[in-house]
């Protein structure tokens, strides 16, 4: 899990920048939702900010929108595994 409490606020633009290079780049490849999940990637990493996704855990309504969850919670080599074509 990445842990964006110890980030500073250059080290979060990047990693929000590095979060949709890698959906871009599994959805460009493999298709999926993209313009809901990029709107959501600043979302979701404030939401880690503030929160213990640990101790309270986030429902997403669609999975799409939790792609950058995914990512930040340890799933970076097996996001692209869950696409089917």
């Amino acid at each position: 899990m990445i842990d964006v409490k110890k980030m500073s606020i250059n080290e979060l633009e990047e990693l929000a920048k590095k979060i949709r290079a890698r959906i871009l780049d599994v959805v460009s490849k493999k298709g999926g939702h993209l313009s809901s999940t990029l709107g959501a990637v600043d979302l979701i990493i404030g939401m880690h900010y503030v929160f213990d996704a640990l101790k309270d855990p986030f429902i997403f309504d669609v999975s799409h929108q939790a792609y950058a969850h995914k990512l930040l919670t340890g799933r970076w080599e097996e996001f692209k595994a869950v696409w089917r074509n």
